[in-house]
């Protein structure tokens, strides 16, 4: 499995996502909504979620393996912080 793309679309304001991003699979499959999150211990990747009735968030889609949630990880976190060594943000969400 290769992580072929990565767009990120970052976010401003005081909330704690600071960026939506989006993941190509070996120029085969995408995953939207993965959410970079500025936690306690610092910057880490959410899995897209959804709601369920009991109020509790479940990933719609996740790693198996944790070696694959970090190389993931990892590969958004560098690319998002080149985004910030670039121009502003163009969507601010206060």
């Amino acid at each position: 499995m290769e992580i072929t793309d990565i767009r990120i679309r970052r976010l401003e304001g005081s909330n704690k996502m600071k960026a939506i991003v989006s993941i190509t699979i070996d120029d085969e499959f995408v995953l939207h909504d993965i959410k970079v999150v500025d936690g306690e211990k610092g910057l880490f990747i959410a899995m897209p979620s959804k709601k369920t009735a009991d109020g509790e968030y479940r990933d719609i889609a996740h790693p198996i393996k944790t070696e694959t949630r970090n190389r993931i990880q990892k590969m958004i976190l560098d690319r998002y912080e080149k985004e910030l060594e670039k121009e502003p943000a163009e969507d601010a969400i206060s």
